[in-house]
Order: structure tokens, then sequence, then C-alpha cells
């Protein structure tokens, strides 16, 4: 396969997966059945597909609704009943922490004729950055910034924002009530744990405040002292638990993913299936070291190759982790393809793609990546050494400077990391 033929096929399957999860087409169905209630519908939402989500409610459901919803600085969509305001992600601002309290505010007072329509995808987490009585937004800054660094995967993540918060890990429902509620989510999480995804502001949560204070101590994070006093006092008994399974007060709660990692693989498989290719299904829950899990993968890449009589492509999900150590620009896919392209060491007919399906990977408006038999050689041809720059936590310099790095945009959707190794014999 010549190398044209492999990039512009490993980008239709990142494209397939992506379209799989656009909020209009994946909303449409649920839209369709939902039924108006007596009294209001409140939308509101957080994330980095919410405002699409909002889009798609307003332009489908034909039936007066108000609302709120907040995402990342440059994912809103033009709505007209709908307010949308933009923020910081992955570290909160000031921006999201006032709408995370107007959300909050939205959401009371209402009765049980009147329908809380709750849009939550990837991101929300930090779009919602609400925090519990006594700390700041500062302090919240600090503790997001310690975990991102840190190589904690996000369940252990969310469970230290959730006892963070005043409106994550359930708390927004339980100010709701009476109303009903219906949480419309798209996952980004492994597993598809309604509780993790967005740090379930909707959701009955599992984890406790001496979770919390352990992911801490696990990752030898240091917090500012108000929040390791509010974690301690919440841990000894001193300050409200998250609602947890069971929780009367969300009997009028009901939570439904409506896009998931899974479809988006099953997308892109149809799509090389009907090339021609073989398929093979590692799943869409795989997390671990990016760069470790790079090199495991490359060594089945070679594998396969050893054995392929038609071409073959290994498709895979989830969200991997980076420790940083270097002071390079990151990201997790690209460290995690950097780390393949090393261990491949430019093997004949191996190519690689990974990025995130939000279009930021990491920080930076790069999705991620693409390598090639030949990248390893182009980047010492530079005069770079690809090792020197894995261990700098520098992959998007890598593929940047190769002019392979993905480039999308917004998607308005988050539906985890994509990976494709495509094995061309």
């Amino acid at each position: 396969m010549k190398d044209a033929e492999a990039r512009a096929l490993l980008r239709d399957l990142f494209d397939a997966a992506l379209a799989a999860a656009r909020p209009a087409t994946c909303l449409a169905p649920y839209i369709a059945k939902l039924q108006p209630p007596k009294g209001r519908t409140i939308v509101i939402g957080a994330g980095k597909a919410s405002a699409a989500m909002a889009k798609a409610v307003e332009d489908q459901w034909r039936h007066p609704l108000e609302g709120l919803v907040v995402t990342r600085y440059g994912y809103g969509e033009a709505c007209a009943r709908i307010e949308i305001v933009e923020a910081a992600h992955p570290v909160p601002d000031e921006k999201g922490r006032a709408a995370a309290g107007r959300i909050l505010e939205r959401v009371k007072g209402h009765t049980p004729d009147d329908l809380v329509l709750c849009l939550i995808s990837g991101g929300a987490s930090a779009l919602l950055a609400l925090p519990a009585p006594g700390l700041t937004l500062s302090d919240k800054q600090d503790v997001n910034r310690a975990l991102l660094k840190s190589g904690a995967n996000i369940v252990e993540m969310n469970t230290v924002r959730k006892h963070l918060s005043a409106i994550k890990g359930g708390r927004l429902a339980i100010a709701a009530q009476p109303a009903r509620v219906l949480s419309w989510l798209i996952s980004d999480v492994p597993n598809d744990d309604p509780g993790v995804i967005g740090s379930g502001p909707t959701v009955p949560d599992r984890t406790t405040f001496a979770e919390a204070l352990a992911v801490l101590a696990k990752y030898r994070i240091d917090p500012p002292a108000s929040v390791r006093a509010h974690l301690e006092k919440g841990a000894a008994g001193g300050v409200e638990e998250t609602p947890k399974p069971g929780d009367p007060r969300m009997a009028h709660v009901e939570t439904i993913v409506v896009a998931t990692p899974q479809r988006s693989l099953e997308a892109a498989a149809a799509v090389a299936r009907r090339r021609g290719l073989d398929v093979v299904m590692l799943g869409d829950n795989l997390e671990g070291e990016a760069r470790a899990l790079g090199a495991e993968h490359a060594q089945q890449a070679i594998e396969h190759a050893k054995r392929a009589t038609k071409p073959l492509v290994i498709l895979s999900g989830g969200e991997t982790t980076v420790t940083v150590r270097g002071k390079g620009r990151g990201g997790r896919n690209v460290e995690y393809l950097l780390g393949k392209a090393i261990a491949a060491n430019g093997a004949a007919g191996i190519w690689g793609l990974a990025a995130d399906t939000d279009g930021v990977d990491g920080a930076e408006d790069i999705a991620g990546g693409l390598f090639t038999p030949d990248s390893l050689a182009r980047a010492r041809a530079m005069g770079r050494d690809p090792k020197a720059m894995l261990d700098d936590n520098d992959g998007h310099s890598f593929f940047e400077m190769l002019g392979d790095s993905i480039v999308t945009g917004p998607t308005k959707t988050n539906v985890n990391d994509f990976r494709a190794t495509l094995i061309a014999p």
C-alpha cells in the first residue's frame, strides 16, 4: 500500500468515528421520543459537546424550552433559546465557575411538572468548576494542574473533583428536586460509567472523601491546606457526602448514555471492512501509561505483520495517562504514538494514527498525530532524536515538525481517544 493511500485510509477511519458521535446524529432518536412535560423544560449542560447537544435539541424539539450550558472556548454554537457560555478547559477559570453557579441556581425552585434536561459530555468536570463551601477557584485550579501531571486515571481524578465540588457527584440532581431530571450523556470514559462522565453531576456517586484523600496520597500530591482540611473533614463525617446509589432523592432522575467510544470504533470498523480490510478490535477501554501502551501495540502490529496475507487494521479506544517528567508540549495521544513509532523502529508496512475525538490532545488545539514507516528516519534527518523527544514528553513537537499532526478544529463531540494501526504487507 502506498503511503498516501495508507494516510487517507487512517483519516477516513477517524472521521467515521467522529461522525458516529456527532450530537445531531446520536441525540436524534432520543429527541424524537421525548414528550413535553406539563410544566417548563429547562436545558442545562456542560462539556465539549454540550453546545452542539443544545443546538440539536433546539433544532429537533419543537416545544418551549430555556436553559444554559457551558462549553470549552471555541466549542460554542448559535442557539436562540439556550444560552451558551464558553470557559476554560482543562484547567477551570472564573467564567466556568460563574456559569456553574448560575446552572445550579437555574435548576432550583421547580415543580414535579417541570423537566430539567441535562446534557453532559467529556470536559464537564473542568467546566462545572463550582468549589465546595470553604474552597476557592484557585484551590481547584492547583489540584487540577497537579492531577493532570500526575499520571492519575480519569476515575481517580474525578473522585477528587467530586469531593471538592458543590455541583458534581450527584449534587446538581439533588438541587433540582422535585423536578424530573433527564440526563443525556456522551461518554468519554472507559466502561461508560455515568458517574465518571463529567464527574456525574446528576448521577449517584460511589466514591468517598476517604478515597479522594487516597488518590492524592497515591500520586504524592500536596494540595492547598484548605483542600486537605476539607477532604479530611469530609472523611471524618463533618461534611455531607455525595449522594449514593439508592438515595431516595434520586428517584426522579433518569440517565441515558447516547454515544459511546465503542459505537465510534464500530463505525470505523465498518468502513475498514467495506474497504476489504480485516479488523482486530482491542477494546474501547484501554488505559495505562501512554508510551508503554504504544510500545505494546507496536509489538502486536509486528507480530500481525508476520502472519498477515491482506491489509489489517487494529482499533482501540480508552484514555491513557502521562506521567509528566519533561518540559515538552504533551499530550497523551502523541506520547502513545511516539512510543509506538520508536518500538516499531521503522518496520515496513506499519502506519498508526492516534487522536482525541474532541480535537484537543492535552492542552493543544491538535487532536493527535500519524506515524509512518519512515517517521523516525525523517526525524533523524532533521537532526532530532525521537527517544529524547519522548523522554521530554514532546510528542506534539515531533509530529508537528514532520507535518504529521492531526488537526480537526473543534469537533464538538468527545468519545475519548481513537487509535488505529494499519498493517499493509
